[in-house]
C-alpha cells in the first residue's frame, strides 16, 4: 500500500479476531513507532505488548484497579474482558521525563504520533487495529501496575488483529471545514 493511499483510508477496527501480527509484522510496527516526531531525540515513550494469557493478566490489573477505585458495576464487570477484545494489544506510555527543552506536552503528543505510526503500519500490512483509551489508561491503579512514574501518561491501548468485519467507513468530514487561510 502506497503512503498517500495509507493516510486517506486508514480507519480504526473495533472489532478483531485472531490472526494477531506475525513476528515480522510486530517489527515492521515496532519499528514505525521509533520513527515518530522526537524533539531532541530523548525516546518519551516505552511499550508493553500484550498478548496470549498476559491479556488475562491485565485484565486482573484492570479489575483490581476498578474495584479498589470504586468504580460503577459496569466498568468492573467489564474490566477481565477488555485486554480479550483482540489478539493483542499495545500499551503506549509516554515516558516523561524533565527536559528544559522539550515540555511535557511535546513529550506526550511524540507517544500519541508513536499510536498512530503503529496503528497506520500494522494497516498497511492488511491488519486492523484501534486506538482506545477510556478511564483504564487514567487509572493511578493501572499505571502502578504498569510501572509508570507519577508524571507518565498511558496514552493508548492499540488494539491489533485481524477485522472480523470489513466494512469501509466513509469519509466523515471535509477538509475545508477545518482548514483557513491566514
Amino acid at each position: 500500500m502506497d503512503a498517500l493511499t495509507l493516510l486517506q483510508t486508514r480507519q480504526s477496527d473495533p472489532r478483531l479476531i485472531a490472526p494477531g501480527p506475525t513476528a515480522e509484522q510486530l517489527e515492521i510496527i515496532k519499528r514505525a513507532a521509533i520513527k515518530v516526531p522526537d524533539h531532541g531525540c530523548i525516546a518519551p515513550w516505552r511499550f508493553i505488548v500484550v498478548e496470549g494469557d498476559a491479556r488475562n493478566k491485565l485484565g486482573d490489573i484492570y479489575h483490581q484497579a476498578a474495584v479498589a477505585e470504586n468504580q460503577d458495576d459496569r466498568t468492573i464487570e467489564r474490566a477481565k474482558e477488555l485486554p480479550l477484545r483482540s489478539p493483542m494489544m499495545i500499551i503506549a506510555i509516554a515516558d516523561v521525563t524533565e527536559n528544559p527543552k522539550v515540555p511535557r506536552i511535546e513529550q506526550v503528543q511524540s507517544a500519541g504520533c508513536a499510536v498512530l505510526a503503529m496503528q497506520q503500519a500494522a494497516f498497511a500490512q492488511g491488519l486492523g487495529g484501534i486506538w482506545r483509551t477510556g478511564y483504564f489508561a487514567q487509572s493511578p491503579a493501572v499505571k502502578a501496575a504498569l510501572g509508570c512514574k507519577e508524571q507518565d501518561e498511558i496514552v493508548g491501548y492499540l488494539y491489533l488483529g485481524t477485522p472480523e468485519i470489513d466494512i469501509k467507513k466513509p469519509i466523515r468530514h471535509k477538509p475545508e471545514t477545518f482548514f483557513e487561510n491566514l
